[in-house]
């Protein structure tokens, strides 16, 4: 999954990379965590031939994505990921799927190694080469009781690559460059048309360095979180025995 993220570029950086326009001012952001505005870019409006119009536009979201048909959000769980596997025909992400899908930029997420059901050793996961990378992400304008809306949004998973499945199970799922302007593309590309790049990216893309249990805190926020840390030692498995048995006897079986 990808609960936790990052994104320190600077607005001119994250503006090149995604192909905006450009952005106001924010600082950088080292603790993302869910519910807090998200940026996320989308395809703009269709313009005119020649015109100067931007092909993409920013969009900050609330992370935690609440469908349009929801009735009362106290009683909805929050959506923070998205399987990419199924979001094409479920129920929650369909609409996104097909008409509002967006790129997330990041600089890295955190993810916890399982250890026994509990969050075990937080890892800090970067691009090897550094920069900046683009998650699969989906937004969805809700319409509050009172008439107010709020745009909100989820990041794409799918099954973990060789080189992190050791961690967890699941990734975020990472939009190449050369396919930005075909994932936003909702206006001629259906979601079948982009369900190949729903796949994990290549093994050797990320980079994980262990860190302390400082990014556990959503109120830690600075650069300090990301600091290489002890790797904790994976808890050993308890052998069962059978009632009677001692392990000092020998046995034939």
């Amino acid at each position: 999954m990808c609960g936790r993220f990052a994104l320190t570029a600077t607005p001119d950086q994250t503006a090149a990379f995604l192909g905006l326009a450009e952005l106001e001012e924010f600082p950088a952001r080292y603790n993302i965590a869910p519910t807090q505005p998200v940026l996320m870019a989308l395809a703009g409006p269709p313009g005119m031939p020649g015109s100067n119009l931007p092909d993409r536009q920013p969009m900050l979201v609330r992370w935690g994505l609440i469908p349009a048909w929801v009735k009362d959000t106290r009683e909805f769980p929050l959506l923070i990921n998205a399987r990419s596997e199924g979001a094409a025909q479920k129920a929650s992400f369909k609409t996104a799927m097909r008409h509002r899908r967006a790129l997330v930029p990041a600089s890295g997420f955190y993810e916890w190694r399982q250890a026994g059901g509990r969050k075990g050793q937080p890892y800090w996961i970067r691009p090897r080469r550094g920069g900046l990378v683009a998650f699969a992400g989906l937004i969805e304008t809700y319409a509050e009781p009172g008439g107010s809306e709020m745009d909100t949004g989820a990041i794409l998973t799918t099954s973990a690559n060789a080189a992190l499945s050791h961690i967890h199970d699941r990734m975020p799922v990472v939009i190449g460059e050369q396919d930005f302007a075909r994932w936003l593309d909702c206006r001629t590309q259906e979601p079948r048309d982009v369900a190949d790049l729903l796949r994990p990216v290549e093994p050797d893309f990320f980079e994980a360095i262990p860190v302390s249990d400082l990014v556990n805190k959503v109120a830690n926020t600075g650069p300090e979180i990301q600091e290489r840390g002890e790797v904790e030692p994976e808890p050993q498995k308890v052998k069962r025995q059978k009632p009677g048995v001692d392990e000092d006897q020998m046995t034939l079986f």
